[in-house]
């Protein structure tokens, strides 16, 4: 059996992947928090993956520093994030740049707190994966 080396291995298992619609995204390290009832799992400079699929999406948590500890009493609820309020020529202009309908572009207006950019980019992302 020949060696593959870890380059094509990735390229074999994305194509794979890829194939069955589903895309993998590597998001970074980060502190992960998980609570469960009475006590809290920290990961520091875990791996975040992202899996999103005809199913759905999923995180996937890797390696780590893990820290077990009590979970805290609850919190009181947060307030309400502040509304975003978006005009009807900023969703012309994303809808036009995006190649989407109008609800579609308020919607990433919304997401995106309103900054077009990020909107416009965020649907363009969307529509090159579908």
């Amino acid at each position: 059996m020949r060696k593959v080396s870890p380059r094509a291995l990735r390229r074999m298992q994305e194509r794979l992947l890829s194939s069955a619609g589903i895309e993998v995204n590597e998001l970074g390290e980060a502190t992960v928090t998980i609570e469960l009832g009475d006590r809290r799992i920290t990961l520091r400079r875990a791996t975040v993956v992202q899996v999103e699929g005809p199913m759905g999406r999923m995180y996937q948590i890797v390696g780590g520093e893990e820290l077990v500890g009590e979970a805290e009493a609850p919190r009181e609820p947060e307030e309400p994030a502040q509304a975003v309020e978006v005009s009807e020529e900023d969703v012309a202009l994303v809808a036009a740049q995006a190649n989407v309908t109008e609800e579609e572009a308020r919607r990433a207006l919304i997401e995106a707190g309103g900054d077009l950019a990020k909107a416009i980019l965020s649907l363009r992302s969307r529509g090159q994966r579908g």
